[in-house]
């Protein structure tokens, strides 16, 4: 059976994955399928980053402000609903594009994870607990930013429940992948193309720098105060976003707003630290210097793209 075409790329918070998702589309003719949960809730914007209305309007996009801020969102929810767009873009006659950062979402696509969709395994949550009692709760938060980064950057290591339910979902789709894709020859669910795009720490961490402080001035406390004046609880999912704890503590009066800045941009380097070291995992993954100049980038990775289709294979990936 014929896999279907996609191109996906990836990249840590703030290396510029939107900029390059916009150029790719207009030059390939696709369709941009987000790959970033935070962007998936509705009213979360300045402290997303999530494109602008011009941006949005340029390219047709998918999965932005698809949810409450109260809705429960899993890989699985993901996975399901990214196969649907896929095809329906690929009928259209158009190249389907994944852009994101959140790398258990992506690998489950890309990997074509099977989840058992039961309430969790008891013996595999017995075993978080024990571990709990005897190394402690923070030892396995550790677990869970191993496992799925953006679900630990969201989740306190206080919230043990959810911390045990993110592993036991994440657990559902990891723990027969390896035999999946051994009897697979390795393949992927799809003939995919996949980007990684990466700056050196110095000019990542400068650029996280950046951005904070223009989601600050662009009104970012104001935002999370008018979404509590709207009634969106302050423990909903996308209030656990990075940045939005931060900006409830400030709003609190728990903190003041250069501490909040600091604390936010910590988080952030933290968390692009995690991603990267999951992306590394996946060896599929064709990386480019987005230092490099973005027409020459540009043309680098449609020329490596025409050439990996045509070939009728994916090329080696490149380090």
């Amino acid at each position: 059976m014929k896999k279907e075409r996609l191109v996906v790329l990836i990249g840590p918070t703030a290396v510029g994955k939107t900029a390059l998702s916009l150029a790719l589309a207009r030059r390939l003719d696709a369709e941009i399928i987000s790959g970033d949960s935070m962007l998936f809730y509705r009213g979360f914007d300045i402290g997303t980053a999530k494109p602008t209305k011009e941006e949005l309007s340029a390219v047709p996009h998918h999965f932005i402000d698809i949810l409450a801020p109260e809705a429960s969102f899993n890989v699985m929810d993901f996975q399901r609903l990214a196969r649907e767009e896929i095809e329906r873009i690929a009928a259209r006659g158009k190249l389907p594009l994944v852009v994101g950062g959140t790398g258990l979402y992506i690998k489950s696509l890309l990997e074509g994870y099977v989840f058992n969709e039961t309430s969790g395994d008891r013996a595999y949550r017995e075993k978080l607990e024990r571990l709990a009692q005897e190394r402690g709760k923070a030892f396995v938060h550790g677990l869970l930013q191993e496992a799925d980064p953006e679900a630990a950057a969201r989740l306190h290591v206080n919230d043990f429940r959810r911390v045990v339910r993110a592993l036991e979902v994440a657990s559902l789709g990891n723990e027969h992948i390896s035999e999946q894709r051994e009897a697979a020859g390795g393949e992927l669910a799809y003939d995919a193309y996949v980007i990684g795009l990466r700056r050196e720490r110095q000019a990542l961490y400068a650029r996280i720098e950046e951005r904070v402080d223009a989601m600050l001035e662009a009104g970012f406390a104001d935002e999370v105060r008018s979404l509590l004046a709207e009634g969106v609880p302050r423990d909903c999912p996308a209030m656990k976003g990075i940045g939005y704890r931060e900006m409830l503590a400030y709003l609190a009066g728990s903190m003041d707003l250069p501490l909040a800045a600091a604390e936010i941009k910590k988080a952030t380097r933290h968390f692009a630290k995690r991603q990267l070291t999951w992306f590394r995992k996946m060896p599929y993954v064709h990386w480019y210097a987005a230092s490099q100049g973005e027409e020459l980038l540009l043309e680098k990775i449609c020329t490596d793209i025409r050439r990996s289709f045509h070939a009728g294979k994916t090329a080696e990936p490149t380090g």
